[in-house]
């Protein structure tokens, strides 16, 4: 199937520089490969089940966020045993570890991930119990 993407120049310059660099053979296979990732990192978030405990990383853009970023953290403090924060210019990076349920550790994450001002998250489980499909 052929689709079409809107990706900025510089992005996709670094995406062509990094799928070489890795003796990939096509850019449609480099994308193939991307798109497998984050398929099996969003199955990995969603067959979390009971206690986890987890990171979560962000970037995103300081003025745009910071009062919604506040309302989010207090709406998660049974969860969220503590960030660390640090500026890049009118860019954030931050970190949240965190321990709960994970159901809520999922809504945190998609509740980041609904921002046009945030980058990107990414989240490590540290411990979790996956759902059995037998």
């Amino acid at each position: 199937m052929r689709t079409s993407l809107n990706v900025p120049e510089e992005m996709l310059a670094e995406f062509d520089r990094t799928w070489k660099a890795e003796g990939l053979d096509s850019r449609s296979r480099a994308l193939r490969e991307a798109i497998q990732e984050y398929v099996e990192s969003h199955h990995r978030l969603e067959e979390s089940h009971g206690p986890v405990a987890a990171t979560v990383a962000f970037d995103y853009v300081h003025e745009a966020i910071i009062e919604d970023l506040h309302e989010i953290q207090h709406d998660f403090q049974a969860e969220i045993d503590t960030t660390c924060h640090v500026h890049h210019g009118e860019w954030c990076l931050e970190v949240i570890f965190c321990q709960g349920d994970a159901e809520q550790i999922r809504s945190l994450v998609y509740r980041l991930k609904d921002f046009d001002a945030v980058g990107r998250v990414s989240v490590t489980l540290l411990r979790s119990e996956t759902r059995s499909t037998v």
